[in-house]
């Protein structure tokens, strides 16, 4: 049963100005989940304007850290009290498989814990500088935050923007995939259960085009934070400077995932299928690029393909399945139009690279996961996000080289090294131009730890400490003790 859902401005459940709506449908078989309003510029005008008025005349900047921090508890309870309704919507929105969507739920749960734990660890300082004063530093809310999120953990990224900016005790605007909004809704169902005061959230669904750069260029806006490509990125950057927001990007990735000689080879081989094609490699931080020193290299890539039938494809929510679909019919014909270019630039297909075949599969946007063997650095496959299941493994002889070939990309997200060598390891992820490295692992993330790229991967850093430093200001008051005159004229 598909439902009908509404966007929420100012405490309302309201449809779009316009009166235009958009079908949802399940990326595995096309049926009906949800119709959603098609908001436009009119619709984010509306949702800004009640996120100032709530900022400026309303209360929640009053509300105390201790109350804002329970508020971001009680709405982990109640993520987790659905938690089950929320993972269903989430494969089938977004085409996930079920254990996948579990954990984002669980984690989303665990994000408005931790932010609500540290509402009440916002800190200033003290100083008696310059003599006969006292100056004290105390951090304040940002203000009106403009938070737009990607197709691929909807409800994971809209608990990534949330829970910070709302700790902070600031107000929000936001913006879901207009392809995934339907677990943001649901999320704000629950807030509104909660009684937040009208227009402390506002979710409004719709294209980048319109709302998105509404969001972004209005100047009743005060921050505006991403996550997305690299070219959507630039965009809002060149919208934020109406009023010089505040930014934060979190962007694309072509990400290296280094194996030594000296790496455990089971924990190396199952470390590579995972990091290429969980979420079925829509991630940012995927391990698109294998690097593989050419010794093992063989043993490797033997290793995956003996693997590769044990990533079961078809719908999130049957048993077993290790891998969905793609997101929507022209997402995957980007991915398949990326296949053609690497067997054009004269890399090695062994495995995948093609449709699968079947009744399950006819409705929905599958694709194998895909290998390409002998890629060189230089090719396209090597450097252009392909967000889908296609991983390019590049054969090296040396650290130095490997630490090269890692590090030649526009990007810099996230790197991992296998190697059984400690002080290797820590080593190369010095030398890692990269945000997030992991050393015999992949993927792991903690609500605890930043999160975020160098150099086109983006700007600023979510989660942990640094998450809410991002919806907060600084500001100095300073208190003369000696109240003489100047005697300056």
């Amino acid at each position: 049963m598909s439902q009908n859902y509404e966007m929420l401005i100012d405490g309302k459940w309201t449809k779009s100005k316009s009166g235009a709506s958009r079908n949802i449908t399940d990326p595995a078989s096309g049926e009906l989940v949800a119709v959603v309003p098609e908001s436009s510029k009119e619709d984010a005008v509306a949702a800004i304007q009640a996120a100032r008025r709530a900022f400026d005349y309303g209360p929640w900047r009053k509300v105390s850290a201790l109350e804002r921090g329970k508020i971001l508890f009680r709405i982990g309870d109640a993520i987790r009290a659905e938690g089950a309704k929320l993972a269903k919507l989430e494969v089938q929105n977004c085409g996930k498989p079920l254990a996948e969507a579990e954990y984002d739920v669980a984690d989303a749960a665990n994000c408005f814990e931790f932010y609500g734990g540290l509402a009440t660890k916002i800190q200033g300082e003290t100083m008696s500088v310059p003599a006969n004063s006292v100056s004290i530093v105390v951090r304040e809310p940002v203000g009106v935050c403009g938070q737009i999120i990607p197709w691929n953990y909807p409800l994971l990224m809209a608990a990534w923007k949330l829970a910070p900016a709302l700790a902070a005790g600031n107000t929000v605007i936001l913006k879901p995939s207009e392809l995934t909004p339907v677990t943001a809704l649901e999320l704000g169902r629950l807030m509104m259960a909660l009684e937040i005061p009208a227009g402390v959230v506002n979710i409004i669904t719709g294209p980048g085009a319109g709302a998105g750069e509404e969001l972004a260029s209005n100047p009743n806006v005060d921050k505006i934070a991403f996550t997305g490509g690299t070219v959507t990125g630039r965009k809002i950057m060149n919208g934020a400077t109406s009023n010089l927001k505040k930014i934060s990007l979190e962007l694309g990735g072509k990400n290296p995932n280094i194996v030594f000689a000296d790496a455990d080879l089971e924990a190396a081989i199952d470390g590579a299928l995972f990091a290429a094609f969980a979420n079925q490699g829509e991630v940012c931080s995927a391990g698109s690029r294998l690097l593989v020193e050419s010794s093992i290299h063989k043993k490797l890539v033997d290793g995956m393909l003996a693997k590769i039938p044990k990533i079961k494809l078809g719908h999130g929510l049957t048993a077993g399945v290790k891998m969905g679909p793609l997101i929507s019919a022209a997402h995957r014909e980007k991915v398949e139009s990326y296949i053609k270019i690497g067997r054009d630039e004269g890399a090695t297909l062994v495995c995948g690279g093609k449709r699968p075949q079947g009744p399950e599969f006819e409705k929905g946007h599958f694709l194998e996961p895909t290998i390409f063997d002998y890629v060189k650095p230089q090719m396209r496959v090597a450097k252009e996000e392909i967000f889908g299941p296609v991983l390019s493994v590049i054969p090296f002889n040396s650290e130095a080289q490997a630490i090269q070939i890692a590090n030649d990309t526009e990007y810099g997200l996230a790197a991992a090294v296998w190697t059984q060598n400690a002080t290797r390891g820590l080593r190369v992820t010095k030398e890692l131009r990269a945000g997030i490295t992991w050393i015999n692992n992949y993927h792991s993330t903690f609500n605890e730890l930043p999160w975020g790229g160098y150099k086109q991967s983006g700007m600023g850093r979510e989660l942990g400490l640094y998450g809410i430093e991002a919806y907060l200001e600084t500001k100095q008051i300073n208190i003369n003790l000696d109240t003489a005159p100047i005697g300056w004229y």
